[in-house]
C-alpha cells in the first residue's frame, strides 16, 4: 500500500497566509511603514505645533534557529531586538533587528526619514527626539543640532559625571539625614564626551532615599527648568513601554517563530497594523467612555470577543448578539461613531 508521499502526484500547497508571509521582503516592509506614517499624518485635522518621537528597543525572545537570532547578554536570552517609534500612543515604526547590534543602530537614519516626511506635511512643526541612555550616541545629537530637531536623551553615568556632582550630592545626603525624607535636587551641567566633539547641556538629578543615592542624567538641547524637563518631558517616555507591552502581550508581536527573516519582520508589521487599528478605535470611538484608556487586550476581550449567531442569505448577513452582552450599549456607540459621515 502506497502512502500519499510515495505516489507521483502534486500534494497540497502550504496555507495561504504562510505563502503570503514567505513572499514578503524589503519592499513590502518599506511600503507598510509608509502606510503607518501616512496614517499618522492623516489622523491630524490641523497641523500640530510639536511632535515628540519616542524611540525604544525591546527584546523579542525566540526559541528556535531563526535567521538573525543571537544571544543577548543584557536580556540573557536568544532574541531579536526590534526598534519601535511612537508619537504619543500612535505607532510609526516597528522595525525588526538582530540582537547582535547596538540598541541605537539605524536610529539616526530612521529619524532622518521621519523628520523629512513630517516636515513635508507640516513645515512649521517642532520635532523632539526622546529616548533612554541606550540611544545616547554621538551621531544622534549631532544630527539633531544640524537639522533643528530637539532631543532629550538619557545619559549613562560615568566617573567624570559623578565627580561633577559629588559635592552637591554630599549636601543632599546631609539634608536627608536631617529630615529622613526623600531629597531631590536638579543641576544644570556642561559635559562633553570625546566622541561628541563639543560640550552639551546635561541635567543631573540628585536623589537620596533610604536606599541610598540614585543619580540620573539626561542630555538635551531644550530650554526650560531642569526639573520640569526631567519630570514632565523626559519621564513621560515611560508611557511608550506600555504601548510596547500592548503590542507584545495583547497583539502577539512576539510571534516571530518563522525561520526566514523577512517573514518575521512581516509578522511584526501585522501586529503593528493591528495596533494602529485598535488605537484608532480607542482614539476615535471610545472617547469619554469607560474604555477610553483601556489596554488593547481589554478592548479585544470586551468589544471584539463577542459570541454571536451568524445568519446569511442571498441578500444580507445578520449578526445576532446576546441580549445579555454587558457592553452592548458601548458596542453600539462604537459602531455608530465608526460609520463614515
Amino acid at each position: 500500500m502506497q502512502t500519499a508521499t510515495e505516489q507521483e502526484q502534486v500534494l497540497g500547497s502550504s496555507p495561504t497566509l504562510c505563502r503570503l508571509e514567505n513572499r514578503m521582503g524589503r519592499e513590502a516592509a518599506v511600503a507598510i511603514h509608509h502606510v503607518l506614517v501616512e496614517q499618522f499624518i492623516a489622523s491630524f485635522a490641523e497641523p500640530p505645533e510639536e511632535l515628540i518621537l519616542d524611540f525604544d528597543a525591546t527584546d523579542d525572545r525566540v526559541h528556535g534557529l531563526q535567521e538573525g537570532r543571537f544571544f543577548h547578554g543584557y536580556y540573557d536570552a536568544y532574541c531579536f531586538l526590534p526598534l519601535y517609534v511612537f508619537c504619543g500612543e500612535q505607532l510609526l515604526v516597528g522595525y525588526l533587528r538582530p540582537s547582535n547590534v547596538d540598541g541605537a543602530k539605524h536610529t539616526w537614519a530612521i529619524l532622518a526619514l521621519l523628520v523629512k516626511r513630517l516636515r513635508q506635511a507640516w513645515p512649521a512643526v517642532r520635532i523632539i527626539l526622546r529616548a533612554d541612555s541606550g540611544f545616547c550616541r554621538h551621531r544622534v545629537p549631532r544630527w539633531c543640532a544640524r537639522h533643528g530637531v530637539g532631543y532629550i536623551v538619557g545619559l549613562a553615568r560615568n566617573k567624570r559625571l559623578q565627580r561633577m556632582i559629588e559635592e552637591s550630592f554630599v549636601d543632599v545626603e546631609q539634608r536627608f539625614e536631617e529630615t529622613k525624607e526623600k531629597q531631590r535636587v536638579f543641576l544644570d551641567l556642561r559635559y562633553g564626551a570625546k566622541s561628541w566633539g563639543r560640550q552639551r547641556a546635561v541635567i543631573a538629578k540628585l536623589e537620596v532615599t533610604a536606599q541610598g543615592r540614585n543619580p540620573r542624567f539626561i542630555v538635551t538641547n531644550l530650554n526650560g527648568d531642569a526639573q520640569q524637563l526631567y519630570d514632565k518631558v523626559y519621564c513621560a517616555r515611560g508611557e511608550m513601554e506600555n504601548r510596547i507591552k500592548e503590542q507584545q502581550l495583547g497583539l502577539f508581536a512576539d510571534r516571530t517563530s518563522a525561520h526566514d527573516w523577512w517573514t518575521n519582520q512581516f509578522r511584526l508589521l501585522l501586529s503593528s497594523l493591528a495596533y494602529v487599528l485598535m488605537e484608532s478605535i480607542r482614539r476615535l470611538a471610545l472617547q469619554d467612555t469607560e474604555l477610553a484608556h483601556a489596554q488593547v487586550g481589554t478592548l479585544r476581550l470586551k468589544l471584539l470577543k463577542v459570541g454571536a449567531i451568524v445568519l446569511r442569505n442571498t441578500r444580507r448577513i445578520r449578526l445576532l448578539l446576546s441580549t445579555a452582552f454587558p457592553y452592548q450599549r458601548l458596542f453600539c456607540t462604537v459602531a455608530e461613531r465608526l460609520v463614515p459621515g
